[in-house]
Order: structure tokens, then C-alpha cells, then sequence
């Protein structure tokens, strides 16, 4: 697979809003980049004065998935992955993770936000013995998700797919519960879901949560653990099950993060 990218046309003006802040620019700022706004790094500091655990619910999704690509490659064979929500790169993206432990593994990228696909295109690419794509998609579509995915990934295959953070953009609960089924169905048996969410169990996060969707930006939803374990109905979860990121496969013991507000998990498609 080459390393393309779908979307504007290569070198189209990149029209981005500095107006308001937008959350993978902060989440790039609470990880250490220097991928963002002023704007950005005011809202990222007014959300940590209300809530710090946020950032490290930032660092712990990160964890996760490193460890969720690295057993999906090292261990269950997976060569394909499909990252929905990009965000903006940091250290060590879905690519490095997956080719690291698997040199010829393929990944598609897909995100709508110009700055992010203008990232991909510069820093995104892989292996000579994989590669990578992007898609420009929106995740309130995932048919065009797929479509766009089924022409440089082979759906006969297994695929890992990863929502790392990303469904609570999706406000209606009935639409993201059908976003992931959307998604996992044109999919191989023997496919895998990896998926990182914050739940609304902290109420100080849930204050944060809410003056940050009143500065204007896309509105994210913290949602019950009830809810987000709903996401894998039909799914063969993996052990240990859907627990907190910090509980996952822990391989750093000095990381204490089993009590922060989210959940995950890695389920395969029968």
C-alpha cells in the first residue's frame, strides 16, 4: 500500500479555525506537542483547573492503545488497522506503533479536520514494508468511511479498528452506538475493536466537560459505563474485559491511573 492521502487537493490553502479552540489541538497540547493555538492552550488550561485528571486520561488512552496494537499484532496476527479520529501526531502515532511491531502492517488514518489531514500528508507514512493512507471522512458517515477504507484496505481480512477517544463527538447516543456498528460490520470475522472512552462517574470532569462545550467548540458527551459497555454488544471481548485504561495489560507499575474516569476494551468479531 502507498502512503496517500485522501481529501483537498495536495498543496489547497488549509483553511483552519483558530476562533475557538478544537480538541485535537488540545489534546496535542495536554501530550506535550506544539501542534496548537493559543486558543487552545487557554481552554486546555481553564479544563485542567477544573479537572486535572484530564491530562492524564490524554496520557492513558495512549497507553492503551500502544498495548492494544501491540497485542493485536504480536498476538492475534492483525497486519490491517483503521484509526477513526486521527488527532494530531504526537509520539509514537498508530503507524509506528503497529509497524514497530510488525513491519508490514497497513493503516488508514481517518479525520476531517484540515489541520490534521495536513500532518498526515507531511509526517504520516510508513514502513517500506507497510504503509500508510488517509482518509478524509467525517464519523457521522461511516459508509463513506468504509467505502473510502475498502479501497486500500483488503475487507476480506481482519482489521483492528480504533475509536481512541473519539465517540463522545458523536452527541446522540442512538447515532454513535450505530457509528460503531457501521463501522464493524463491512468488516472480517476476526476483526477487533479497540475503543477508549471517558465516562461521566467524576462530577468535577463532568463540571470541566461542560464549560468547555460552552466556549463553542464541538461538544464532546461523557457518557454512563453502562453506555459505553453497549459499544461491544455482540463482540468476543478480550481479557481482562472493559475496565479502566490503567487496568488493561498494565505494563508500567508506576502509572496509577485504575481510577480515572474511563473505560476500554478489545473485542474480536465472531
Amino acid at each position: 500500500m502507498t502512503n496517500t492521502a485522501e481529501g483537498p487537493e495536495q498543496g489547497a490553502e488549509v483553511k483552519i479555525n483558530t476562533d475557538v479552540p478544537q480538541s485535537a489541538r488540545i489534546w496535542n497540547y495536554w501530550l506535550g506537542g506544539t501542534d496548537n493555538y493559543e486558543v487552545d492552550r487557554v481552554a486546555g488550561d481553564e479544563y485542567v483547573a477544573l479537572y486535572p485528571g484530564i491530562v492524564e486520561i490524554a496520557r492513558e488512552g495512549r497507553y492503551f492503545m500502544d498495548r492494544a496494537i501491540r497485542h493485536l499484532a504480536l498476538e492475534r496476527g492483525i497486519r490491517q488497522f483503521m484509526d477513526c479520529g486521527t488527532g494530531l501526531p504526537t509520539v509514537d502515532n498508530t503507524h509506528e506503533m503497529a509497524q514497530r511491531a510488525a513491519p508490514g502492517a497497513r493503516v488508514v488514518y481517518v479525520d476531517n479536520d484540515p489541520l490534521v489531514l495536513a500532518h498526515a500528508r507531511a509526517l504520516m507514512t510508513g514502513t517500506p514494508a507497510g504503509g500508510t493512507a488517509y482518509i478524509g471522512a467525517d464519523l457521522h458517515d461511516p459508509k463513506s468511511i468504509m467505502d473510502g477504507a475498502s479501497e486500500v484496505l483488503d475487507l476480506s481480512q481482519p482489521v483492528g479498528l480504533m475509536l481512541i477517544a473519539v465517540m463522545g463527538h458523536i452527541v446522540d447516543p442512538d447515532e454513535a452506538l450505530g457509528v460503531v456498528r457501521g463501522l464493524m460490520e463491512p468488516l472480517a470475522s476476526g476483526s477487533y475493536l479497540v475503543l477508549h472512552d471517558s465516562t461521566d462517574a467524576n462530577e468535577a470532569f463532568n463540571a470541566a466537560q461542560r464549560a468547555y462545550d460552552a466556549t463553542g467548540a464541538i461538544p464532546f458527551r461523557l457518557r454512563s459505563p453502562e453506555f459505553i459497555r453497549g459499544y461491544f454488544d455482540d463482540l468476543e471481548i478480550e481479557e481482562p474485559g472493559i475496565v479502566t485504561g490503567g487496568a488493561w495489560r498494565p505494563e508500567v507499575d508506576s502509572i496509577d491511573v485504575e481510577d480515572l474516569p474511563t473505560l476500554c476494551g478489545v473485542a474480536r468479531k465472531p
